[in-house]
């Protein structure tokens, strides 16, 4: 039985022809790969390889990236009761578009004292400036009309005292007169006792005697009139010089009018800084969009009370967005600001156009709220991650709609090598 040969035709169909020795089995001429095939998977993979090569060396990409933009809160700048609440949540605003109306009655009736404070105080300045030249003339004339009454008074002085010299003259000459007229009498009464002279002679000689002793009293009484004359005038030489030294304060009379005009201006100047405020104030009381965008989240209500600096609203700009996206520290070698971008957007699957702006000062790790640190000595190398910033280049041809959002996920990919 082991020599038995196994029947090579069993099994066989009988209509099917013997293989040649030089002849595969058709099961196995099946399986045999035509070359142009295996070529074509070469070359494919070969560029494959070509391209990721290309890509890797002249693009740096990465996943870890959202859109970030500008998200403000909007609070009150005055506090009050809320009479108007404009926009509902998740609403679209445009810039300069009323959200909110506080009630303005009380900051109106600030106005109107304020600028009846200020009307007030401006007139008080003006009036105090107007006083400011008149009193500079005043002391100007004063002070001209002192030095004239002090030059007349010493010139009056001068006078008096001439006049005085000679009243005393006068005085001298009636004393000479009246003593040789009473030396006359006393010569001629024993002469008339006597009969030498005749009694008109006496006579004469007594009204001579008479005339000239009146005429010494009229001399002694002008002489006396001259000398109070004197003392009056420089009376009125020393009221000319006090008031002349008086008129000498006029410089800084003016001064302390102009000061007290400064001051007038001053408090015109605070008033109008108040009345300003005041004006500010109310406009406060409507609270305008700064820019546009949708409100994300809205905290308040008519009626409600809120005070200064209570945030009430979240305005989401849709204009002032960007990407912010963690690269690799690998893939910073040849990336740098200015460098274009392509940027894919997960939500929409569009893809949007950019540049490099900024790259981070420090790693995220490092910025983080907790920074790692070596303190035992075990240190594990980790690839860290750089923040870049990249800004959309034609954001309003290609996002008329505003489908982006700050949050969204986007996978930018950078040309790093031309």
């Amino acid at each position: 039985m082991a020599d038995e040969q196994p029947d090579q035709t069993k099994g066989q169909d009988q209509n099917e022809e013997p293989l040649r020795k030089d002849e595969d089995p058709p099961e196995k001429r099946k399986r045999k790969v035509p070359p142009f095939v295996i070529i074509g998977v070469v070359a494919l993979l070969i560029i494959v390889a070509g391209l990721f090569y290309w890509h890797s060396t002249y693009y740096e990409d990465t996943d870890d990236a959202q859109i970030a933009g500008n998200i403000e809160q909007i609070s009150a700048r005055v506090g009050g009761q809320v009479v108007n609440v404009a926009v509902l949540q998740e609403q679209k605003v445009e810039a300069g578009q009323l959200l909110v109306e506080i009630d303005p009655r009380d900051y109106q009736v600030a106005v109107q004292q304020a600028k009846g404070n200020m009307d007030s105080a401006e007139a008080a300045w003006h009036a105090a400036a107007q006083n400011v030249p008149v009193e500079s003339v005043s002391a100007s004339s004063g002070i001209s009309s002192a030095d004239a009454d002090v030059r007349t008074a010493t010139a009056q002085i001068d006078q008096s005292q001439k006049q005085l010299d000679a009243a005393v003259a006068q005085v001298v000459a009636a004393q000479a007169n009246s003593k040789k007229a009473q030396l006359d009498l006393d010569r001629y009464t024993p002469l008339v006792q006597k009969d030498v002279i005749s009694r008109q002679q006496y006579d004469q000689v007594v009204a001579t005697a008479d005339a000239q002793k009146a005429a010494l009293n009229q001399a002694q009484a002008n002489q006396l009139a001259q000398e109070q004359a004197v003392r009056v005038s420089r009376d009125r030489l020393l009221e000319a010089q006090a008031s002349f030294r008086n008129s000498q304060t006029g410089p800084q009379q003016v001064s302390i009018q102009k000061a007290k005009a400064d001051q007038a201006e001053a408090t015109y100047l605070e008033s109008k800084a108040k009345y300003e405020q005041a004006e500010l104030n109310l406009s406060y009381t409507k609270i305008f969009a700064p820019f546009s965008g949708i409100i994300s989240t809205k905290s308040v209500e008519v009626g409600q009370n809120v005070s200064v600096g209570q945030s009430i609203l979240t305005l989401v700009s849709l204009d002032n967005i960007w990407v912010e996206a963690d690269f690799k520290e690998t893939q910073l070698r040849h990336m740098h600001t200015g460098q274009t971008v392509k940027i894919k957007v997960d939500a929409y699957g569009k893809t949007y156009t950019g540049k490099v702006t900024q790259i981070g000062g420090a790693t995220g790790s490092l910025l983080s709220l907790f920074p790692p640190e070596n303190a035992t000595g075990n240190y594990v190398k980790v690839v860290q991650r750089v923040p870049v910033r990249i800004d959309f280049t034609n954001l309003k041809d290609e996002d008329k709609n505003h489908e982006l959002r700050p949050g969204l996920s986007v996978e930018p990919t950078v040309r790093v090598k031309e």
